[in-house]
């Protein structure tokens, strides 16, 4: 396997800098999944300021730590999404209701404007979308606890 030929670093504003192999550099490069989701580790796009692909990484594990490590966390910084462990309670089964839920970063309270915002990405994969555009997954619906799966059955 092909290791990119790219150097990574923050510079003294904390902005992403890679160095391509010619030596040029460019600063405030973003790192972007093509599948954040089905393949969070595997086609990796790190693009400039104006949105121009400057490399192509295959798999994050091809890469050496320093820069694994680096893109793993611009990628964390720039991506969130909070996964959906329970829900705790929805205040109507009407939309818009306000939802209670624990989450992996803790608990959270958001409105869910309508159930055009709960989009099924596979057979038990789950994001609802809240009303300020954050956007939750559940990754696992069968594995939630019974309480969670019945209110959440209600909406779709």
């Amino acid at each position: 396997m092909n290791t990119p030929a790219f150097t990574l670093h923050r510079n003294p504003f904390g902005r992403l800098v890679l160095t391509g192999a010619d030596g040029v550099e460019h600063a405030g490069v973003v790192p972007v999944r093509a599948f954040p989701i089905g393949a969070p580790d595997e086609g990796i796009s790190i693009v400039d300021t104006d949105g121009h692909e400057l490399a192509w990484i295959e798999r994050l594990s091809a890469l050496d730590e320093a820069r694994r490590a680096l893109l793993t966390q611009a990628l964390e910084q720039r991506e969130f999404l909070p996964r959906l462990l329970r829900v705790d309670s929805v205040s109507s089964f009407a939309t818009p209701s306000t939802w209670n839920v624990q989450t992996d970063r803790g608990p959270a309270s958001f409105v869910l404007k309508g159930e055009e915002d709960i989009r099924y990405l596979g057979p038990d994969l789950l994001i609802l979308s809240d009303a300020h555009g954050v956007q939750y997954l559940i990754s696992d619906l069968p594995q939630m606890d019974r309480h969670s799966r019945k209110l959440l059955d209600r909406f779709l």
